[in-house]
């Protein structure tokens, strides 16, 4: 099975034991959501529209509204759910949509805390701006002092190891990280987390399936 969402989304339904309707949300927009039908190709449904059993009844940029095989579901971004024949599981899937530059932007949480993460699979660790360490409550002066390189030379930079990360419906603990100083840097989702999702990329889309 597939899994598709920026901040994700699959929802299968059955409407008997030999039917089931595989939901992938890419994107949500105020009244438009982007989906992924039974594996098919993204396409836009608005509200009011139906598609291969689908019906969008409403959408905001956090959540949308779906009739599904004649049953209501309400679908939030990062929420991941897999139903066949009446059972519902959770799957540790994240589905993350490329940016019009071709980078990959997720949505997530550290230690609680809601962040903006972009895709380095040349980072060995996940990297944070000291702004966003504030931010997210980290006491990196804790952390043993290093340095880091930049595109503007040495940083100085900070070894902690994160309580939780979590991205989709992917939750990890005790996650390596870097906190560094200066610069405008966004959040780097890297190798440390990374290396323990199974990653496949299909176009504009990456999907991160938790391994262990």
């Amino acid at each position: 099975m597939k899994a598709m969402t920026i901040a994700g989304v699959l929802l299968a339904t059955a409407a008997s034991p030999a039917l089931a309707t595989d939901l992938n949300v890419v994107g949500l927009f105020p009244n438009k959501a982007v989906v992924q039908i039974n594996g098919g190709a993204p396409r836009t449904l608005t509200a009011g529209q139906k598609q291969e059993g689908v019906l969008l009844l409403s959408s905001e940029r956090e959540s949308a509204v779906f009739e599904i095989d004649g049953k209501r579901r309400t679908l939030k971004l990062g929420q991941q759910q897999v139903s066949r024949a009446g059972t519902l599981d959770t799957a540790s899937t994240a589905v993350i949509s490329a940016d019009s530059r071709g980078h990959f932007f997720a949505n997530g949480q550290i230690n609680g805390g809601s962040v903006r993460m972009v895709v380095d699979t040349g980072a060995t660790v996940i990297a944070i701006p000291i702004n966003d360490a504030i931010r997210l409550g980290i006491d990196y002066k804790k952390g043993e002092e290093t340095s880091m390189s930049t595109a503007n030379g040495l940083a100085a930079a900070w070894k902690v190891k994160l309580d939780t990360v979590r991205v989709g419906n992917i939750t990890m603990n005790g996650i390596d990280a870097v906190v560094m100083e200066g610069g405008t840097m966004p959040v780097l989702l890297g190798m440390s987390f990374l290396n323990r999702t199974e990653m496949r990329r299909e176009g504009q889309m990456m999907t991160l399936t938790k391994r262990f």
